[in-house]
């Protein structure tokens, strides 16, 4: 029976709720990955709860509808390029009545609601956070006293390091739990790649977020020095963001129109095709791009094209230079045009990145998935909470990681 106590709103910044629903149910592909599990997932939770809602802030317009699945979908209309309205947000979480708030963003002005109503909050977070100065000093130690306070009572974040870095900027460990999607493709279902003998041109690709803190610029950049020293290399770009116009504009300054592909937004199934057709995969993200841990990696090595990646924090320990990745210096257009090279250029480290992809993906793997994080949660048992605080970064479950 649902629980006539639990009034459930989740909040995040992007990822229209309604409208993958309605793609969905139209025969519609996912647009980012797990992107349907995180909406059956919620979904299901309607029937143990009195009411459920999504509200997420960038939406094309404006809108409250309750959907066929029992979720109330919220778009509160917000653009990207505009300061959040704080008395509109708080006027539709308030319309909500929540009992339980999931917060998908690491919002202070958000928290500080939450606790000062005494709803009870997760967070579930896929971010990291920079720590360069007294400026960053400051917003991750205010960031770290609202996540510590009793009516947050989880703090979840994808991935290992972006949990270690919730505990190094002051997040009590004890309510830190790293989470992951689960994954129904594994690097088992292809073989080990070799450097193809001559390519004309070799394809480079690039999947995420059209901006220049994910390095995209730096990418244009390489590719223009790469095709000046004769290397024969093209790119393809998959994603979207604010910033499109903007390098397609770049490209053409750069006159590399003829080796770049601009594909904009695919359907998340063709996404690991796509990498296992080109020769390698770019993960360019600059240190101050607030990373959990991409998928882009996980579809990197489980499509077994090797890697070349940036030395960001959250990629530490995880990608190793020569061994499953090639790492260059970030920001660096310079270090990542010769990285480029050297990968292509090198047969046996080609084959070696390749083949060690599979361990390095395996070693990433997170038993708690953000389904059962929720679940879990939301049941409040005695055993569920053990549960959660056998994962959470105080237990010695992460020992075996140096934790």
């Amino acid at each position: 029976m649902p629980n006539s106590k639990i009034r459930l709103l989740k909040i995040s910044y992007a990822g229209d709720y309604r409208e993958a629903v309605e793609r969905f149910a139209l025969g519609g592909e996912e647009t980012y990955y797990a992107q349907r599990y995180s909406v059956d997932t919620f979904a299901e939770l309607s029937r143990r709860v009195e009411s459920i809602a999504h509200l997420c802030y960038m939406t094309d317009e404006p809108y409250s509808e309750l959907l066929d699945n029992g979720v109330r979908a919220i778009g509160a209309g917000l653009k990207p390029e505009n300061k959040f309205d704080r008395a509109l947000l708080k006027t539709l979480i308030e319309q909500q009545n929540p009992t339980h708030l999931v917060v998908c963003l690491p919002d202070r002005w958000l928290l500080k609601w939450a606790i000062k109503n005494q709803v009870k909050t997760m967070a579930v977070l896929a971010d990291s956070f920079t720590m360069n100065g007294f400026r960053d000093r400051i917003r991750n130690f205010r960031l770290a006293r609202l996540l510590n306070n009793r009516w947050v009572e989880w703090v979840g974040n994808h991935g290992l390091n972006s949990s270690i870095m919730l505990k190094q900027i002051g997040v009590n460990p004890q309510k830190v739990i790293p989470w992951d999607w689960p994954h129904q493709t594994t690097p088992e279902d292809f073989s080990p790649k070799e450097l193809p003998d001559h390519r004309n041109p070799y394809t480079l690709i690039f999947v995420g977020q059209i901006s220049e803190a994910k390095g995209v610029g730096d990418v244009l950049n390489a590719l223009k020095k790469l095709r000046l020293s004769g290397l024969p290399v093209s790119l393809q770009l998959v994603g979207s963001g604010c910033g499109t116009e903007q390098f397609k504009d770049r490209i053409k300054e750069l006159e590399i129109e003829e080796w770049v592909n601009f594909l904009g937004t695919v359907p998340n199934k063709e996404v690991l095709n796509l990498m296992r057709q080109a020769d390698l995969v770019l993960v360019p993200s600059r240190h101050d791009y607030p990373e959990g841990l991409p998928m882009t990696i996980y579809e990197g090595l489980c499509s077994r094209t090797p890697i070349v990646a940036s030395d960001h924090p959250m990629f530490q320990s995880r990608l190793i230079h020569g061994v499953n990745a090639t790492i260059f210096s970030s920001g660096n257009s310079d270090d990542l045009a010769a990285k480029i090279k050297q990968t292509l250029s090198d047969p046996l480290l080609y084959q070696k990145l390749s083949f060690n992809s599979a361990t390095a993906w395996k070693e990433l793997q997170i038993p708690v998935k953000a389904g059962e994080l929720l679940e879990r949660w939301l049941s409040d048992s005695p055993e569920d909470y053990t549960w959660l605080s056998d994962y959470s970064l105080a237990s010695s479950y992460y020992s075996k990681f140096g934790v």
